[in-house]
């Protein structure tokens, strides 16, 4: 392990993390880092061998009890040398005492478990172009501009499906240019959001709230109108049978997977109205 040492995560190397997601296909947002680092400055790690970049994790500290882990990534040409290990160890130590979520792909749940990991939920990325209404229309339903309602309700109805606050977090992730979030208002009642960004493939949309599967439908058709030149892509949790139903029979495909997982008990979410996780990177 001679010459490696892990630092915080400067501004370059927080576009270098994204580039380095977006090579093992996980197609994050191309301005996601912005929200990212608001949500904790701290929370991002990077390996360095000899002063170069070779892996990279984040622990992001939420409220007082909660943390996620995301961005587990070791260069190919270090893996199995255990620096991916020590950086892992250190992330982990950064969230200690606290109940730590993750999204891990397929090949590395295993491991997850030997670090007492337990498997809540898998979500499975749907791609496609919306094709047909879903669930037919709910003409009582408008949708908005999530940006005209008073921030103090929408993190209200956020914390319905996040164990813990992110007020500064959800305030970026659904302002930055660029991107469009949207609400579900029922009598004045918020009974959806929903925001897309642009990414270096499918547009992302996530969060994806909705009281019932025709609102999620309905918040669904208006975001992918921000999308005109290609596909829209959702990470959808299949605690939720509802929501995987409702993808495809809107022509969606599932093209990638993922486990939700917790090192304790998992919290108690509002999943049947959970459409589509916000980030599998940061929860």
């Amino acid at each position: 392990m001679t010459g490696f040492e892990i630092t915080g995560a400067s501004a370059a190397d927080m576009r270098l993390i994204r580039d380095w997601a977006d090579e093992e296909g996980w197609n994050p947002g191309d301005s996601d880092r912005y929200a990212f680092a608001v949500a904790d400055p701290e929370g991002f790690l990077v390996g360095r061998l000899h002063g170069e970049p070779v892996a990279c994790i984040s622990a992001v500290r939420y409220g007082a009890g909660f943390g996620f882990i995301g961005f587990y990534i070791a260069r190919p040409a270090v893996r199995g040398q255990g620096y991916g290990i020590r950086l892992w160890h250190a992330g982990m130590e950064r969230l200690d005492g606290r109940l730590v979520g993750l999204d891990g792909v397929v090949d590395q749940q295993d491991n997850y478990r030997k670090s007492g990991f337990q498997h809540a939920w898998n979500n499975f990325r749907y791609e496609g172009t919306p094709q047909g209404d879903g669930d037919g229309d709910d003409g009582a339903i408008e949708i908005v501009d999530a940006g005209t309602l008073p921030f103090g309700r929408l993190a209200a109805y956020d914390r319905r499906f996040f164990p813990a606050p992110r007020d500064a977090f959800l305030s970026a992730w659904t302002a930055l240019p660029g991107r469009t979030a949207l609400a579900a208002v029922r009598e004045g009642r918020i009974e959806g959001l929903g925001v897309i960004r642009p990414s270096s493939a499918a547009h992302r949309i996530g969060p994806l709230y909705a009281a019932t599967p025709a609102v999620a439908a309905a918040l669904l058709r208006e975001l992918a109108r921000h999308a005109p030149d290609g596909p829209v892509s959702v990470d959808v949790p299949d605690a939720n049978p509802a929501a995987a139903a409702l993808f495809e029979r809107l022509g969606l495909v599932p093209a990638f997977e993922t486990a939700r997982m917790y090192t304790g008990p998992a919290p108690d979410l509002a999943l049947t109205e959970l459409f589509g996780v916000t980030s599998l990177e940061l929860g």
